[in-house]
């Protein structure tokens, strides 16, 4: 009897196991979007101007800026207002929960070019490894409800300044990643004066409820919008020119409940490249990038949308629709990994986005920058539909795995390329189904040994 009781008491702790553990299945675009919402504030307002700030493009303004913000975190949060004109700023603006930084329309935030200003250090991350770094030039940390809103401007000026470290940081480039790989814990992982890894322009760090709607963003020192550890984000309505080096446009990592729409992108790197961490570290910690929406959407610049290359904590229910381009690309969709990253890139949804002049038009590699031996990423689930593009200078569909684990389960349907150079390529891969697939004016089914070509050995990824 007592056999017996155990035995049903073993039974009774499983289901209620069950009943508990978490869901595995992956959320519908309409569950993603329910959840979704924009955060609301109190209906008090606080000019900078009102508290010394100078539209006058030469008086330093941070002093005012941070007596408004602080003022209105006293009152319990709300707007904070710059009128028409041209602030100039010299170092960073930290931003405070229940707050709504507006920019009315004429108003431009420029931001100083000295770094000293962006000292002391703060908790940030850099190319997928967390560390202490000069401060992001608009920063929050742990806040929530937060918004950017307004028909002005956000003006880094990194090119005057920051754009030269590009050449200058590949030493604390590869330090950054030692650190990483070898487990340096993130308080000794200190970047500021005497290091040249550029601060990003606007990084959300740990924060939820957000709102970036409307503003133009020009001339970032590094990536321009960094939602680093974030849950429900919204932007909308974002216009860009940022032409420096490794000026993506957006960057979610290890963040989820994300709607992208209606922003026209021009930046000198990807428009939108979701991430999830680098190597060691990104593997660790366990928490994918999901839940992604990104629709409406004008590209222009490198690549038009990009999954990795850090991203080794996974990327996965990401979907893409109803976008088009502003002008030419390098690459449109583009997923790229490599054996040092491991992680996965799964159920990536692109349906109804048409592209000009690529070089490429839908590329995945699992070999970018052919590093790394031991930690194969897994691309699978990957669906494609009523894609089409004008003009690939190099390849139309490129999809090459890696001799470690073969990509598979792809489905692309209804995709037309009416010139390519080079056709298509498929290596490495397998259950990859075409169905009414047409590049370079040719019908293309799935036909391992014929679709398997041989690029060039200096094939750029």
């Amino acid at each position: 009897m007592k056999q017996i009781y155990n035995l049903l008491l073993l039974f009774l702790v499983a289901f209620l196991v069950s009943c508990h553990a978490p869901k595995t299945r992956l959320d519908s675009k309409e569950e993603i979007l329910a959840r979704i919402q924009a955060p609301d504030f109190p209906d008090q307002t606080f000019k900078v101007t009102d508290f010394g700030a100078v539209a006058d493009s030469v008086t330093d303004s941070k002093p005012a800026i941070d007596a408004a913000i602080q003022a209105c975190k006293t009152a319990g949060g709300g707007k904070v207002v710059f009128p028409a004109g041209t602030y100039q700023v010299d170092g960073p603006i930290h931003l405070e929960s229940n707050l709504n930084l507006h920019l009315e329309e004429g108003a431009t935030i420029r931001f100083g070019t000295n770094p000293a200003s962006y000292l002391p250090v703060v908790k940030s991350s850099w190319e997928g490894t967390l560390l202490y770094n000069y401060s992001p030039f608009i920063y929050a940390y742990q806040k929530e409800n937060i918004a950017i809103t307004g028909k002005g401007t956000i003006d880094g000026e990194g090119s005057v300044t920051f754009a030269p470290w590009h050449s200058r940081q590949k030493e604390d480039q590869q330090l950054s990643r030692g650190m990483n790989h070898q487990n340096v814990p993130i308080e000794e992982r200190q970047f500021g004066e005497g290091h040249y890894l550029r601060p990003q322009l606007v990084q959300l760090f740990e924060c939820k409820n957000i709102l970036v709607e409307d503003v133009r963003v020009e001339d970032s020192p590094f990536w321009c919008i960094h939602l680093l550890m974030c849950e429900n984000v919204t932007l909308r309505g974002l216009t860009y020119d940022a032409q420096n080096k490794n000026n993506d446009g957006i960057d979610p990592e290890y963040s989820r409940d994300i709607l992208i729409e209606n922003i026209t992108f021009n930046n000198n790197d990807d428009n939108v490249a979701v991430k999830a961490g680098r190597d060691h570290e990104g593997r660790a910690m366990l928490r994918p990038s999901e839940n992604i929406i990104i629709r409406n959407c004008h590209f222009k610049g490198l690549h038009a949308v990009v999954m990795g290359s850090e991203m080794s904590s996974g990327v996965r229910n990401v979907f893409v629709e109803n976008c088009d381009y502003a002008g030419y690309l390098k690459r449109g969709i583009y997923l790229k990994s490599n054996p040092d990253r491991g992680g996965e890139l799964s159920n990536i949804y692109v349906n109804n986005v048409h592209f000009g002049e690529v070089l490429d038009c839908f590329m995945v590699t699992s070999n970018y920058h052919n590093e790394g031996t031991e930690f194969p990423t897994n691309i699978q689930d990957i669906y494609i539909s009523n894609v089409t593009c004008k003009k690939a200078n190099n390849y139309g569909i490129y999809i090459k795995g890696h001799e470690l684990k073969k990509v598979h389960g792809f489905t692309i349907e209804n995709f037309r390329v009416d010139s390519a150079s080079r056709g298509v390529f498929v290596d490495y891969a397998e259950n990859i189904n075409l169905i009414q697939v047409s590049v370079d004016g040719k019908s293309v089914s799935w036909e391992p040994e014929k679709l398997k070509l041989n690029p060039s050995s200096d094939y750029d990824y």
